[in-house]
């Protein structure tokens, strides 16, 4: 399909950016990589007047060594993420599910910060960080203020941003040398997934989180639980619990949870948890 009619604003700054978004506030929308945005508008899922195209904010691609985390700038292409040493050392869980994100044209365009703007429970990302600890910092006409993952993701492809505000970083806690894993189920390399599982072992025990298991990024609270109560191997079997999956052409909500119990299962046996 062909999207709606619209204007471009191509912003050489974040404040120009801003600046846009607060001119036009619900009517306009942030393009980076386009690889979230666009798709939703040639179907008409989403019409934006205003498109402010901020791919070419260089100044918002960086990966840098912050102490307890890592700093990530929002325009960070994911090819970068997959590559970089100091990601591959400190968070390769996240490293590792960036490298699975679509395929190598999605990966040399696509956004970190786009990609968790968007919300998409059935994207590597928002799982990746929810499992991570991570936030996101978002700057607004108030400044900045900083959003726990947790925090981050509101409803169906919805998060708690501001319709003035924007992602400029990323922030992750360092978790070297800590057991992970990053499962995903899908039937083509560079599709989306039918079912995934992010495992992050950490000092008091673990974080699991899943892909395409909820309306929202999630994490699996009953599987946690079941950890810090001893269970070992068997929480995985607690990974459907509180989940609310779709049933859809690719899969009954009845297969979704077994690949839950499963994925989850695989992913904490590789953790070492």
């Amino acid at each position: 399909m062909i999207p709606v009619a619209f204007d471009y604003v191509r912003a050489g700054s974040a404040d120009e950016a801003l600046a846009a978004l607060a001119e036009h506030g619900d009517e306009a929308k942030l393009m980076a990589g386009g690889h979230s945005l666009l798709p939703m508008m040639k179907l008409r899922l989403a019409y934006p007047s205003v498109v402010v195209d901020i791919g070419r904010l260089d100044d918002l691609s960086y990966v840098n060594d912050a102490g307890d985390h890592l700093a990530i700038g929002a325009l960070t292409k994911h090819r970068m993420i997959e590559t970089n040493d100091l990601v591959k050392e400190h968070a390769p869980l996240l490293a590792h599910a960036t490298g699975q994100v679509g395929d190598p044209q999605v990966r040399h365009r696509g956004t970190i910060g786009g990609s968790l703007a968007h919300a998409d429970a059935a994207a590597d990302h928002p799982a990746a960080l929810l499992a991570l600890g991570g936030s996101v910092i978002a700057k607004g006409p108030n400044g900045e203020r900083e959003i726990a993952g947790a925090d981050l993701f509101a409803g169906f492809l919805e998060s708690s941003l501001e319709p003035t505000e924007m992602v400029t970083e990323i922030r992750i806690p360092k978790h070297t040398g800590k057991g992970w894993s990053f499962q995903k189920f899908n039937r083509r390399a560079q599709d989306w997934a039918i079912v995934g599982a992010s495992v992050q072992a950490t000092d008091d025990g673990a974080r699991v989180s899943l892909v395409n298991m909820h309306p929202t990024p999630t994490r699996a609270a009953a599987v946690e639980e079941a950890l810090a109560g001893g269970a070992g191997a068997g929480a995985a079997d607690q990974a459907h619990v509180g989940m609310e999956p779709s049933s859809d052409l690719n899969a009954s909500v009845e297969f979704r949870q077994h690949l839950a119990r499963v994925l989850v299962g695989r992913g904490l046996a590789e953790a070492g948890l």
